[in-house]
């Protein structure tokens, strides 16, 4: 509404402005468009185009289907299908390469692996088996959904292909029994040795100066580490949208009216109406529909589910009095009692034990309903005769898979939630600490009775608190001065603070980002300083809803390549210090004997009794990888040069090497490495995205 009343006050000269805004911008379009075409396709892998009309049904499909049940936003699911599609054109040439090929059976593999085809009854054979007949047979009656049923068909294809490639990749990643003896002495071998050392933290940080150039060099020494993606940095001001404080008065003075009865003229008759009171009315929903912003609700609520700092006063409450005015959120309410309930809130932990033809049992359940409540008894004499045990039976024993992870808690609900009629009775008929046992169409439930909660129906006028459009105006008025004012002064900091507002940290954000700080997600700031035309130390005003006026300023570009200097700092610079604590140390390093070192030094002489290369730990100071390996090639009785360790440098001497017993076979130790070999198939594809050429032109659509 402030803008619209901005615009009305100011009509005459805003319609010449945007007249000339306009032709500015057509003439602007035929120079930047006009003359360039925007790309049909959202991008290429590897020379392979993706075409956005394409693209863009998939990020549909995503954006409406969410995620792990959860929504999903535009960009969030332009992104995730994004990085699909980098890997299956990644992973089909590699199977395009490898000659991989899939039959029929690889695909119905795959679909009998996910529980809404494999264990979906209307596929299922007498004995509970997937059926491949009625399977087809069920497409072939049903052309509509065999054509949805498509691309499913396509992502089968595709991930019975990564199967077999993944098995490939696996096999060719074999351990011998070479490997595994070789395995077996590095962990069986032991060495017996004297060190002395002199901890980096024997030095002070301040000592040793890290320079930005020392940073920078160690980086491009190391540049895969240190890759980074283009980003922009956006320094912003926000001026909040919220009410002032006489529109909080305003507000709470209206809403304290509802406490006392109010005359009112009505047109229609010409005479006086005498409006009740919040107390008096009759009509308690129809007076909330006609004075609140939130709708009755008529449940009822446990003091646990009340706003904290009023609970105590609300649920003590008696029914036909009032409590208020308060504030909840951004609301002024006032609430009357309409009545309590005993025990409405009931919470309760079970055991599910089903049978053959129990909603929802497992296709492979074979249990018959007289062997379930032989089980069932069993269960529950054990949990009467230990109720600290009906966590552990419930993890062992349940069949209910959405709460067999928690101990079988079901959490709380009321006399009006939907739940199964045999459940509900028992836990609401019988007090806390009962266990029994309840019949229901999903089976026998073991049930513990754990807590039950009175609850109070509150009848609640709540009247948002909102700026007024004089503060509308004002807020207005602030945020284009801010602007202007950032727009014609290079310092932005400096116009904050004389405007007494506070810029908030750099947002460092990636082109396909859509997260601003504290601002929650704001894409149109995010891809405005992406925009060509977009410079830095350029300042944009942007209203948000709910939010308020955001003024942002493009602080940095940071082109794709290595990682910021001051990004790199955190990891690095502990490394350079250490490397310039070590050439320190080993400069007083000096003697010919350990005990001569270690005088020379102020520190003493150790022992390592029995350590091994893969066991390198050494008393007080943590895993020495590099200080055993030197150990172990180090002659006897021979003092070895300076080592640069994790904690220090060391210098070691030798005294005698335990070498290990021969094994019959080593096939343990060869299943070790298999193991980890496995582990390291799941490198593939990442050194494939890091050597493809990928094209990403979503910024253009999204």
């Amino acid at each position: 509404m402030a803008v619209l009343q901005t615009i009305r006050k100011r009509s005459g000269l805003l319609l010449l402005a945007i007249g000339f805004a306009l032709l500015a911008f057509v003439v602007q379009d035929l120079f930047t468009k006009g003359f360039k075409s925007q790309s049909k396709d959202v991008g290429s892998i590897n020379g392979k185009d993706i075409s956005f009309d394409e693209f863009r049904i998939k990020v549909a499909n995503a954006e409406k289907n969410g995620q792990n049940g959860q929504p999903v936003t535009q960009i969030q699911a332009a992104n995730q299908m994004w990085d699909q599609e980098v890997a299956i054109a990644l992973i089909s040439d590699q199977f395009e390469k490898a000659g991989i090929r899939t039959s029929e059976n690889n695909i119905i593999e795959i679909f009998k692996k996910d529980p809404n085809i494999g264990q979906n009854p209307a596929f299922l054979n007498q004995l509970g088996k997937f059926d491949l007949a009625k399977f087809k047979e069920f497409f072939k009656n049903n052309p509509e959904q065999a054509k949805a049923f498509e691309d499913r068909q396509k992502d089968a294809e595709i991930n019975a292909k990564y199967q077999v490639y993944s098995t490939m990749v696996k096999a060719g990643l074999y351990a011998t029994n070479a490997d595994g003896k070789f395995k077996y002495k590095l962990e069986a071998d032991k060495i017996n040795f004297d060190y002395v050392s002199v901890l980096y933290s024997t030095i002070k940080d301040s000592d040793v100066k890290i320079s930005d150039a020392d940073i920078l060099d160690y980086m491009k020494k190391n540049e895969k580490k240190f890759k980074s993606e283009e980003t922009r940095e956006i320094e912003y001001v926000l001026i909040e949208n919220k009410p002032s404080v006489k529109d909080e008065a305003e507000m709470k003075a209206k809403i304290n009216g509802l406490l006392s009865g109010s005359v009112v003229y009505n047109k229609g008759t010409g005479i006086n109406d005498t409006l009740p009171s919040f107390k008096s009315a009759t009509n308690v929903s129809e007076f909330i529909a006609e004075n609140s912003d939130k709708p009755y609700d008529s449940t009822y609520i446990a003091k646990q589910d009340l706003p904290a700092e009023h609970a105590d006063k609300l649920f003590a409450l008696p029914a036909g009095e009032i409590y208020g005015p308060y504030i909840n959120g951004n609301y002024y309410c006032l609430s009357k009692a309409m009545g309590k309930k005993a025990g409405d809130k009931v919470k309760s932990s079970h055991i599910l034990i089903s049978w053959v033809g129990a909603e929802r049992a497992a296709p492979k359940e074979k249990r018959t309903k007289e062997q379930a409540k032989v089980k069932a008894d069993a269960l529950l004499a054990q949990a009467v005769a230990n109720p600290a045990m009906f966590q552990m039976l419930a993890f062992t024993n349940s069949e209910d898979p959405s709460v067999q992870q928690n101990g079988g808690d079901m959490g709380y609900i009321s006399r009006e939630t939907n739940f199964a009629k045999g459940f509900k009775d028992f836990v609401f008929n019988n007090p806390v600490g009962k266990i029994g046992i309840a019949e229901t169409e999903f089976g026998y439930h073991i049930i513990n009775v754990t807590d039950k909660q009175d609850a109070i129906r509150l009848a609640t006028v709540a009247q948002k608190i909102e700026p007024s459009e004089v503060t509308n105006n004002e807020i207005y008025t602030k945020a284009t001065k801010f602007e202007m004012d950032a727009n014609s002064n290079k310092d932005f900091a400096a116009v904050a603070k004389a405007a007494k507002l506070t810029v908030n940290p750099a947002v460092k954000a990636k082109a396909m980002e859509e997260a601003f700080g504290a601002a929650g997600n704001q894409r149109q700031i995010i891809k405005w300083a992406y925009t060509s035309d977009t410079n830095v130390g350029d300042v944009k005003r942007f209203e948000v809803v709910n939010v308020g006026n955001i003024i942002a300023r493009l602080k940095k570009i940071n082109e794709k390549g290595l990682m910021t200097v001051e990004d790199a700092k955190p990891s690095v610079e502990g490394i350079l210090k250490n490397k310039k604590k070590a050439e320190k140390i080993i400069a007083k390093m000096k003697g010919t004997s350990l005990e001569a070192i270690a005088a020379a030094n102020a520190t003493t002489v150790q022992n390592a009794p029995a350590a091994a290369v893969e066991n390198s730990v050494l008393a007080n100071v943590g895993a020495e990888p590099k200080v055993v390996g030197a150990a172990f090639g180090t002659p006897a009785n021979k003092i070895s040069a300076p080592i640069e360790g994790n904690s220090g440098v060391y210098i070691v001497k030798a005294k005698a090497v335990t070498k290990a017993p021969k094994l019959p076979k080593y096939d343990d130790y060869v299943a070790k490495l298999k193991a980890a070999n496995a582990q390291s198939a799941g490198r593939v594809f990442p050194a494939l995205k890091n050597d493809a050429k990928i094209d990403d032109n979503r910024l253009e659509f999204y």
